[in-house]
């Protein structure tokens, strides 16, 4: 019998003898207590029964409302076209890039020369006072599981004007097997070290002189790329492109469209925790009819770089040393007639041009970088453009990191483009970076 009703029952009979016996106010008060603990222990079935039909009842619409979920989304699955494309397909991210400048020459850039090598593309000065400089708007995003895809848009003002363009537009596979990648679009070529590298991630505010003499300030077309790297402990990549040609140092889409081509290599590793590197060989062939500067024929590039990094602990971003170098030789067997008077007679060339620089950033705080360029570019000996004389220039900047999306640059220049001719520039530039911002290359 269990424990309650065996205490009613003796509270019952006690109450039965009442009569014959007077009630003992203790028995009277146990019985009372006993009637309440029944009751309560009532109550509380009641209430649990209660609960664990709510319980019951709410895990039935929760199994209901994920049956209905799942087959809408099945429903719209099977409506939409089996390509495999993901979320993030439509919805790129998007990275703006701001850059502004403030410039001061010593000397008028309209009077700027540089001995044996004519100004081509954007490898000239900057503008003399406030002006906006190159900013980008760039969208990118995984396609679909085989391939991604970046636009980047270059916005830039000229004489009050601004001009907007496709700085690059391209595909690349992400699935290619035995490490290979190919792209095809619009994009910059990967030879040497700074030319696949957007403007605003350079140390300095304008580019080396044998970047402006030679590639125009950098070279980039209309091409397909396949790209290798191999299953080694260092990092070993080789590469091929194939460009339409319209570009400097190209030009008129010779050979049906199919105008430049380049091969390059890339290795590199680490040593140690604290020091890595990378060097690279690359080579632009590259066929002009009517070229910019006035060159037609064949023109053979060939590139040489060299990266040492070295950071404590190989945290670079905290403190660190980067050095840096490329050296050109620019090889051309054609003529050339002066773009501004196209009447006059040819005049061949043959010979060959060189140029260089090398570059330390000194970065001693999280805030704080220094760093010092120096450039050479050596002219030919005979031909059209021969000269004596080999323009050089020298130039330091100190650059503040407020975080890594902006940036304060101070940088001073000492440009010798002709023998008399020297131009001091002072230069003030502000970059930020807003929305999304993607890994920095080596």
């Amino acid at each position: 019998m269990r424990p309650l009703p065996l205490a009613l029952s003796l509270a019952l009979a006690c109450s039965a003898q009442a009569a014959e016996t007077p009630v003992d106010p203790q028995i009277a008060a146990l019985a009372e207590r006993i009637r309440a603990l029944e009751a309560n222990a009532q109550t509380l079935q009641i209430q649990a029964a209660d609960a664990l039909a709510a319980a019951q009842a709410a895990q039935a619409e929760l199994e209901q409302m994920k049956s209905d979920q799942q087959g809408a989304a099945v429903a719209e699955v099977s409506a939409q076209p089996s390509t495999g494309a993901s979320a993030n397909a439509f919805n790129p991210a998007i990275a703006l890039i701001l850059n502004g400048l403030y410039e001061n020459h010593s000397q008028d850039p309209v009077n700027y020369q540089r001995a044996g090598f004519p100004q081509v593309g954007e490898g000239g000065p900057g503008t003399p006072g406030l002006h906006l400089g190159e900013s980008e708007i760039a969208f990118s995003a995984n396609i679909d599981d085989k391939f991604y895809g970046q636009l980047t848009l270059a916005l830039e003002s000229d004489g009050g004007e601004v001009h907007t363009g496709i700085e690059e537009a391209y595909i690349e596979t992400t699935a290619l097997p035995e490490g290979f990648t190919a792209r095809a679009g619009r994009f910059y070529s990967n030879i040497g070290y700074l030319n696949s590298h957007h403007t605003h991630t350079d140390f300095f505010s304008d580019r080396p002189l044998a970047y402006q003499a030679f590639l125009g300030n950098q070279y980039g077309d209309d091409g397909v790329q396949l790209r290798w790297v191999a299953p080694t402990e260092i990092y070993l990549e080789l590469g091929s492109e194939v460009f339409r040609g319209d570009n400097y140092p190209a030009g008129g889409a010779a050979h049906s469209g199919i105008g430049a081509k380049t091969f390059f290599a890339h290795a590199g590793g680490d040593i140690g925790v604290e020091n890595s590197w990378l060097a690279g060989a690359s080579v632009l062939h590259a066929d002009a009819i009517g070229g910019e500067d006035g060159f037609s024929g064949r023109n053979n590039i060939y590139l040489f770089d060299l990266t040492w990094k070295w950071a404590p602990n190989g945290a670079f971003k905290d403190s660190g040393v980067v050095v840096r170098g490329e050296a050109f030789v620019d090889d051309r067997k054609g003529f050339v007639l002066d773009p501004e008077e196209p009447d006059a007679l040819a005049q061949a060339w043959n010979g060959k041009r060189r140029g260089a620089y090398v570059e330390g950033l000194y970065r001693f705080s999280r805030t704080w970088d220094a760093g010092y360029r120096y450039d050479k570019l050596w002219a030919a000996a005979d031909g059209p453009y021969a000269s004596d004389f080999d323009p050089r220039r020298s130039t330091a900047m100190l650059t503040w990191h407020n975080s890594e999306f902006s940036l304060l640059r101070l940088q001073l220049a000492h440009d010798q483009p002709q023998p008399h001719f020297i131009d001091n520039v002072l230069t003030l530039q502000y970059q930020v970076s807003l929305g999304a911002h993607g890994a920095h290359k080596f």
